[in-house]
């Protein structure tokens, strides 16, 4: 009789001596605060690569190995490591791959099964590893202590302050090109105290942060402001948005992406609330609890060094968020980015920014479901709120999602 396989665990493992040997790939879905975290692992012994490639070839390769029914960012994803593994750049028998799990009611809990099976064929010795805080993947996960932990905390702040004071400031630069040398320079300074020691004194480099980008000579304009909001990956990954910031910037708007330590105080502070609605570990929520608060205190006080400096507008306080979620949807609604999207639109509104882009993946229920569907209350609430939502999908077009934009645009330029 023919053995049986278990063909669920019939996969290369990642394993801590591979560190030494394998080059890791990792899909450019946050392409701002990977300058940083990139860096930050090289300085911890792992050789990472962000891939770049983004042309037409990584959504072709991504629809003939995974099911088109699956949501686009895998799709994205999944092409963009295929398209790179067939570059020939890389040694096969020397290469992982590396994707995040949040481990929530989300396909991307599912993108390890999916990646494996879509490279099993054409590539079976490269391994996958896996980044997540939920336990999964066990047998091939990438070990993070509590040194590291925290200086990934620290990048995805420094990351938003760069992001952050960039979009206020590429729009306005007097001589071409300065907000982009403030940005490598502010990315610099950074890695440097990575490198140093002193990355920690967040206040400090904060601080430093918004002063070399208030450097810039600026002219004196009001541009219309676009938020941007959605799905974790659309809204900030290039290849998944089309480079929705470079066209808000070709089209003389100032782009505002909120921050992502809100999307991480997001996932902590639902742990939170599954102790109080739902009957879930109260220890867990507790610690949990303790995080959120230590990351908040964090958020505030930089928040206070962007009104003490006076050049730019602060990120969003959290807890303001919160509030405004409260306006539209429970937060116990938590599937994909769940109330987070449309407390991100209030609070943009409440803040000057009414004009707003959601990024709607083809795939994502939950993001549809509480991006779209919460459209109309926000616009009952805030009477200038103008809102339009944008499919990505292999089909979409980018000339379609773009004349879209601009019926939005022309809409905020008569309202201004």
């Amino acid at each position: 009789m023919e053995e049986i396989r278990d063909y669920t665990n019939d996969y290369p493992k990642w394993d801590k001596s591979m560190k030494q040997t394998h080059k890791i790939l990792v899909p450019d879905m946050l392409p701002w605060h990977f300058l940083i975290i990139q860096e930050v692992l090289r300085l911890e012994g792992y050789d990472i690569e962000v891939l770049k490639n983004e042309n037409r070839t990584v959504i072709d390769e991504g629809l003939k190995h995974v099911h088109n029914d699956t949501c686009y960012p895998c799709l994205c994803v999944v092409g963009q490591y295929i398209d790179a593994l067939k570059s020939g750049k890389y040694d096969l028998e020397h290469t992982a791959l590396m994707i995040t799990q949040t481990g929530g009611g989300c396909r991307a809990s599912n993108y390890m099964p999916l990646i494996r099976k879509a490279i099993k064929a054409e590539f079976p010795q490269v391994p996958v590893v896996s980044v997540n805080f939920s336990g999964l993947e066990k047998d091939s996960s990438f070990e993070i202590g509590a040194k590291l932990f925290i200086k990934l905390a620290y990048s995805i702040i420094y990351g938003d302050s760069i992001m952050w004071c960039y979009n206020q400031t590429k729009p306005y630069e007097v001589e071409a090109g300065a907000a982009d040398s403030a940005r490598d320079m502010a990315v610099n300074y950074v890695v440097d105290k990575f490198k140093r020691g002193g990355y920690a004194k967040y206040k400090k480099i904060n601080r430093h942060i918004i002063s070399l980008f208030a450097k810039v000579e600026r002219r004196q304009e009001q541009k219309v402001k676009v938020g941007v909001v959605g799905e974790i990956y659309v809204k900030y990954s290039r290849l998944g948005n089309n480079n929705l910031e470079k066209f808000l910037l070709s089209e003389n708007c100032e782009p505002v992406v909120p921050a992502l330590l809100d999307f991480v105080l997001y996932c902590i502070v639902n742990v939170v609330n599954d102790g109080k609605l739902y009957g879930h570990s109260k220890s867990k929520a507790f610690i949990y609890n303790l995080v959120y608060k230590l990351l908040h205190r964090m958020q505030k006080n930089i928040i206070k060094e962007f009104i003490k400096e006076g050049t730019f507008m602060p990120v969003h306080d959290f807890e303001h968020l919160r509030r405004c979620a409260d306006k539209v949807l429970n937060q116990g609604v938590k599937m994909g980015e769940g109330w987070l999207i449309p407390a991100e639109m209030a609070a943009l509104a409440e803040t000057g920014v009414p004009n707003i882009v959601c990024t709607q993946p083809f795939g994502c229920l939950p993001n549809h479901i509480a991006g779209k569907g919460s459209i109309r209350t926000l616009k009952e609430l805030y009477k200038n709120e103008n809102i339009v939502a944008v499919d990505y999908d292999p089909s979409a077009t980018k000339v379609n999602q773009e004349n879209r934009i601009k019926l939005m645009l022309a809409t905020a330029r008569e309202n201004n």
